[in-house]
């Protein structure tokens, strides 16, 4: 039997017409309004597909095939709606997907622009950075600056002193952020304002100023070169290299506290810090004892209270309180899935933030998905292991270099200060150069030993320098002197690798400890004898729980809930 032109008769099985399967021919036609020439149109007087009578019959066409051609005319109508929806669906998701493509693309360019940059470093940088892991991840260190600026009616309003608003912004806090490079622990460490330190040569390029290294007040550096020779005081205090650095000042406080929405903080006695006689100055903050949600001013006057928590170093303390809850809520609340929160929290960010000029929108998103994973109770918070100053003691305080170098040891070596282990092997130590044979080291000693209110040591240069030749240094000499509370070696910073090397050297020989070893802006070798070695031809040996950077800390660990902040006495109500 022959071909049908019939559907569904002779002897091939059933085939699926393309405008059953949603094909719709009107869209390709010829016509004016884009449908298929009619019968008419083109000569013909059957029905679509036919001759004008049944194939082979011979006679006209039987209600049965009318019935039948109505039915395909139906079906070919209902196809070609089908259609028409399916492809103006198509239509309508490629725009919408493309809008939002480019919408989003629009988005992240604007966030991008809003954010205020300057230079990562003011030029006093010479940290290495730290060698990966076995898996080829390294730590993220970023350091967090407070700006004091009046800069703006806001601040003003905020911090008070409008007679101050040309003068130079103070960084009055500063902490650095170590995120571990397994990503599974995270620290903060605060320096106080008030610490003494050295300070590198700094460039200030929006003043085109060059200030010189010198030793001073550390929350000064803000005001010699920016953010970036925060950073650059920091690394040559510490040794640790630091990626990035986000500041942010009164007014920038208030706006992102109440985008996270505040948080969570506890005080022990009725709190008024206030001006008193003894005193100016006062943050504000009315609080009963007990628990409370403090967000926009009133977290700025948490963040801001000194007196009325004892000291820097109680301010500190309330800080860290402030900064884990705050991420400890957002951890609850799950905002870091949270779309709308997160681009809420985004758009104040980027306003309220200054940040070094490699960071970014997707950076700063990164930071908070890695900070999302890592659990409350391995987030620990401490400040700098500190001493009285001896040029200021009642005023001032100089960093416990015992402490506070063993200290930055660890955050060196990317070593968690809860001392839990992750199981990770360490990176393998880096193989740098021999050092040189100690007869052709030239060597000059400093006598540093006049410190905390002592009279210098007489003499004592020249007692090391002769214990340095018994030893081989046959170059060693004697220099001018300088007070130190501490002892240690340091190299030029342009002796790089070579230098550090030949330090160590010494360093060995006459049983200082390696965190002794320091790059430094000296002409040649110094060996400076602090106040911690004012007898002896070999460097006291330590007690390890001397030494101990968290002994006696303030470690406040994310966990922690019940943490409570003590009132001192004259802020009472």
């Amino acid at each position: 039997m022959g071909k049908n032109s019939v559907r569904g008769e002779g002897t091939q099985g059933r085939v699926e017409h393309a405008g059953e399967l949603g094909w719709d021919e009107s869209l390709y036609g010829d016509d004016a309004s884009g449908g298929p020439k009619s019968p008419k149109d083109s000569g013909s007087s059957g029905p679509p597909g036919g001759s004008g009578a049944a194939e082979g019959t011979g006679t006209p066409e039987d209600p049965a095939a009318a019935g039948r051609g109505h039915r395909r005319s139906g079906r070919r109508k209902r196809g070609k709606r089908k259609y028409r929806i399916l492809r103006w669906t198509a239509i309508t998701l490629a725009v919408l997907i493309l809008g939002t493509a480019t919408a989003g693309y629009l988005y992240y360019q604007h966030l991008n622009n809003s954010i205020r940059k300057g230079d990562r470093s003011a030029g006093g940088s010479d940290a290495k950075k730290s060698a990966p892991n076995a898996d080829g991840q390294t730590p993220l260190n970023i350091l967090l600056v407070g700006s004091d600026s009046r800069a703006s009616d806001d601040n003003v309003k905020l911090g008070g002193g409008k007679d101050i608003r040309d003068g130079d912004a103070h960084a009055d806090v500063q902490m650095l952020l170590h995120v571990s490079a397994d990503r599974k622990n995270a620290s903060v460490v605060s320096i106080p304002r008030d610490t003494r330190v050295d300070m590198p040569q700094c460039k200030d390029t929006e003043k085109n100023k060059t200030y010189p290294a010198t030793n001073a007040i550390i929350n000064e550096a803000l005001g010699r070169g920016g953010a970036g020779c925060v950073l650059d005081t920091w690394e040559k205090l510490t040794g640790i290299y630091i990626d990035h650095w986000m500041m942010v000042d009164f007014a920038g406080v208030v706006a992102i506290s109440d985008a996270v929405g505040g948080a969570d903080v506890c005080v022990k006695q009725n709190i008024d810090d206030h001006s008193t006689k003894l005193q100016k100055g006062g943050s504000g903050l009315h609080l009963t004892a007990g628990n409370h949600t403090v967000k926009g001013e009133q977290a700025l006057q948490w963040l801001r209270t000194r007196h009325a928590f004892g000291s820097d170093i109680g301010r500190s303390q309330a800080q860290h309180m402030y900064m884990n809850s705050v991420i400890r809520n957002l951890k609850d609340q799950d905002a870091f899935t949270d779309t709308g929160r997160l681009m809420g929290i985004a758009e104040t960010a980027v306003k309220a933030l200054k940040v070094s000029s490699e960071l970014n929108v997707k950076k700063l998103f990164d930071l908070g998905m890695e900070l999302k994973d890592i659990p409350m109770d391995r987030i620990n918070m401490l400040t700098m292991p500190r001493l009285p100053d001896p040029k200021d003691p009642d005023a001032h305080v100089v960093p416990d270099r015992a402490k506070a170098d063993a200290l930055w040891a660890m955050l060196r070596d990317d070593k968690p200060l809860d001392g839990k282990s992750d199981g990770k092997p360490a990176a393998p130590p880096s193989k740098g150069p021999a050092a040189a044979a100690p007869d052709s080291l030239a060597v000059s000693v400093v006598n540093g030993t006049g410190t905390g209110g002592r009279v210098a040591a007489k003499g004592r240069a020249t007692e090391v320098v002769t214990a340095l030749k018994a030893k081989g240094f046959k170059k060693a000499e004697t220099g001018s002197s300088n007070p130190a509370s501490t002892s240690e070696v340091d190299y030029p910073k342009a002796a790089g690798e070579q230098g550090k090397a030949d330090a160590e050297s010494i360093a060995t020989a006459l049983g200082l400890p390696a965190s002794a070893v320091k790059a430094a802006d000296v002409k040649g070798l110094t060996l400076v004898v602090g106040g911690d070695w004012r007898t002896g031809d070999s460097y006291p040996k330590q007690d390890p729980k001397e030494s101990d950077p968290l002994k006696d800390a303030e470690t406040v660990n994310g966990a922690d809930k019940g943490a409570c902040m003590e009132v001192y006495a004259p802020y009472r109500f």
